[in-house]
C-alpha cells in the first residue's frame, strides 16, 4: 500500500473528477408551463404561434437580466428579475413549434417563476446563449414598459 493510499483510508472515498460535472437532465415542467417575456407575450408579433395552443395564466416573472437585441429580447442569467406572462401548453406539438420560431440562438430550458401572490411553478423559458455585442440592458426587466406593442426598432 502507498502512502497516499494509507492516508486516504480514513476518510470518505474520493469522488472521480468526471462525476462531479454530471447534471441530472432538466425537470421538466408539469403541467407544461411557458414563461415569455418578449415577441411571443400578448399584444407582440409571435403571440398568435404560442396562441395556438396555449392558454394564458397570469404575470409572472423570473430571476435574470433582459437584453435589448434590437428586434426582440433576450434573457441570460444574472442578478435582477424579469418580467413576463405564464401561458399553459395545451398541445405538446406546440413546443418544437416554438422552438424552431425561437432559432438557435435560444435554448429552451426549465426555471423557477414567480407568479402573483409569490407562488412559485415550473416552466420552460427560452434563454439567449447568442452574442451579446451591441445588446444593451433593459434595466428594469420589462420588455412591455421598454417596446410597447406595436413598437418599431
Amino acid at each position: 500500500m502507498t502512502r497516499p493510499q494509507r492516508e486516504r483510508k480514513d476518510r470518505r472515498p474520493v469522488k472521480p473528477a468526471w462525476s462531479t460535472r454530471v447534471r441530472p437532465a432538466p425537470r421538466p415542467p408539469s403541467p407544461a408551463l411557458l414563461f415569455a417575456y418578449g415577441t411571443l407575450m400578448r399584444g407582440y408579433a409571435l403571440h398568435p404561434v404560442l396562441a395556438r395552443g396555449a392558454a394564458f395564466v397570469g404575470a409572472a416573472r423570473v430571476r435574470g437580466r433582459l437584453l435589448d437585441l434590437g428586434r426582440y429580447p433576450g434573457l441570460i442569467a444574472g442578478p435582477g428579475a424579469v418580467h413576463g406572462e405564464v401561458f399553459r401548453i395545451d398541445r405538446p406539438e406546440l413546443l418544437p413549434a416554438l422552438d424552431r420560431e425561437e432559432g438557435y440562438n435560444f435554448e429552451r430550458r426549465p426555471a423557477t417563476v414567480t407568479l402573483a401572490r409569490g407562488r412559485r411553478a415550473r416552466a420552460w423559458v427560452y434563454w439567449y446563449r447568442g452574442s451579446q455585442n451591441g445588446a444593451v440592458r433593459i434595466p428594469d426587466g420589462d420588455y412591455r414598459r421598454a417596446r410597447p406593442p406595436g413598437y418599431r426598432p
